[in-house]
């Protein structure tokens, strides 16, 4: 199969980039006039609610837009291309070295320098996100007792902590132990006027760190006050906001990254009682899914409908890029595999292994049609099937896929390390292992013995439970792992075995030029592409 040539006509080349600096972002009208006082656009929302709605309605759509960053760009469909970047850096989801495929640059692993899609992605989809963010906080008064403004209000805080922290993570070492180095810029409308005018500095990582938990903690405060949940903001895909659940969720992940073990573990065990969602069961668990956010095992995703322009593209969206089962970039050339030897430590009694295509291109996970299709498109062994397509339907181009941001599982395994890590060894063990067995594997016993035994099965058990969802790398950043591509069936061109600590990306060129408070002399140290090395 072709694609058609709408489709495929800027597949070489990159096209003309047209972006701004984050203090421009956080600066410019929205929708509001010049002439009205912050005073009497918080009065007017109070009268009346709803003028908030299409605000927080609006965070959630900054990041899943085709071409917000890039013009025609097809892999600038939102967050679903970023986390593929990112999870394409490692040594667990890998890909052909194909024109068809727009990661090459996560393959090559060249991001050391300040003009790349990683670069680019992750710092203006973050800084978009914070500036709608900051217009819904800017709206509602922080002292407000309306239960509805309260969670419209928490919906700004709650974005803005998480964009906040995939930022830190990405462009800093990890907090233990570099709490006082440069972090990123910190924008709030507190000094949204200053920062037009003057710039905003780099805070550190611990004041970013600060501002990351106090959001999390206001969005918390003021979802538990208002007691209402996300449906009160939107009757369908209520999943795109973030609940109770979701935001405990969120700080336990922050809290885990910081090594708070005992607020990690309190905040994971909450999310899973706030939420009422439930793990997929090994049933549910042994066939392609991951596609719908009415599942009850997820607590926060990216909604898509047919008619967003994501979809319409007909392949510049997740489903197209991952495939497997859908018209687009993978089947004709870029699928997404696993590290081999990561597949080959999968039990055969667990469930996920037939996520992934076996030596012989084999899962017992599909059925007798999926099958058909892998085999009819030539499908690659150890090629993943995690992922189903729009409505289960093979071969569709309406890739209307929903991408999880938050699944209930992640608070098992928190649970487990928080704990072990925490200094109770055996009751983390007793969780992991309780989850693994009722879940994915019922032949599964843990034989850690210590804490940091434990810690190492979670972070096994992530690679393969979260595949595809844009957790891997940031896995390897908070523990310190190298990038070992040894052993994984990757193209020898892209064979590294890279020390850690992994090095953290730059800021883009255009906010070095557009804030006069950043030179190039405060950006990151540059890097350059590793050398191959000799396969195992």
């Amino acid at each position: 199969m072709k694609f058609s040539t709408k489709y495929i006509a800027a597949c070489a080349a990159l096209a003309s980039m047209s972006l701004v600096a984050c203090n421009d972002l956080d600066t410019e009208p929205n929708g509001y006039s010049n002439r009205v006082s912050t005073d009497q656009k918080q009065e007017a929302v109070e009268s009346n609610p709803e003028l908030a709605s299409a605000g927080v309605v609006g965070i959630s759509s900054t990041i899943n837009q085709f071409s917000s960053v890039y013009s025609d760009n097809h892999c600038d469909y939102g967050w679903p291309s970023l986390m593929l970047f990112l999870d394409s850096n490692g040594p667990d989801l890998l890909s052909y070295n194909t024109g068809y495929n727009w990661y090459a640059t996560a393959g090559t692993y060249n991001l050391g320098n300040t003009n790349n899609y990683q670069c680019n992605l992750s710092w203006y989809y973050c800084y978009k996100m914070i500036k709608s963010a900051n217009d819904v906080i800017s709206n509602i008064d922080a002292e407000t007792t309306n239960p509805q403004l309260q969670l419209f209000a928490s919906q700004g805080y709650a974005n803005r902590a998480f964009a906040y922290f995939t930022l830190i993570q990405l462009f800093q070492y990890t907090y233990k132990g570099n709490e006082t180095k440069p972090g990123v810029p910190i924008l709030t409308p507190e000094n949204a006027v200053e920062a037009a005018t003057e710039g905003c500095p780099r805070g550190t990582v611990q004041e970013t760190y600060d501002q990351i938990l106090s959001d999390l903690n206001t969005a918390i405060n003021m979802l538990e006050n208002s007691g209402l949940g996300v449906d009160q903001i939107a009757a369908v895909g209520t999943r795109r906001f973030v609940s109770l659940g979701a935001a405990y969720a969120l700080r336990a992940r922050v809290n885990l990254v910081m090594n708070n073990w005992a607020d990690a573990a309190s905040d994971a065990q909450q999310a899973i009682a706030k939420s009422g969602a439930t793990p997929l069961s090994i049933q549910e668990a042994s066939q392609p899914g991951f596609n719908d956010s009415d599942a009850h095992n997820w607590l926060w995703g990216i909604y898509i409908q047919e008619v967003d322009r994501v979809v319409t593209t007909g392949i510049c969206n997740f489903g197209s890029h991952m495939g497997p089962f859908s018209y687009g970039y993978a089947q004709v050339g870029a699928w997404r595999l696993i590290n081999k030897s990561l597949f080959n430590s999968i039990p055969d009694t667990d469930c996920r292994k037939g996520w992934f295509l076996d030596a012989n291109k084999e899962s017992n996970n599909l059925s007798a049609a999926q099958k058909s299709y892998a085999a009819t498109y030539g499908m690659p062994a150890y090629g993943q099937v995690k992922f189903a397509p729009y409505q289960g339907t093979l071969n569709t181009s309406t890739n209307a896929v929903d991408y999880p941001l938050i699944r209930i599982e992640e608070m098992y395994y928190i649970q487990a390390e928080a704990t072990a890590m925490g200094g109770n060894v055996a009751s983390g063990k007793s969780i992991l292992e309780s989850f693994v067995k009722t879940y994915r594997n019922p032949a599964y016993q843990c034989v850690a013995s210590n804490a940091a035994e434990l810690q190492e099965e979670c972070w096994n058990q992530r690679r393969v439970e979260f595949f595809g969802e844009g957790m891997s790398y940031f896995d390897l950043l908070r523990l310190n792992k190298p990038l070992d591509r040894r052993g994984g069936g990757y193209p020898s061109e892209w064979v590294y075995n890279i020390p850690a600590p992994l090095k953290p990306l730059l800021i883009p060129n255009n906010e070095i030029e557009g804030n006069a408070a950043i030179g190039p002399e405060d950006n990151n140290d540059t890097w350059s592409q590793p050398n191959p090395v000799d396969d195992l």
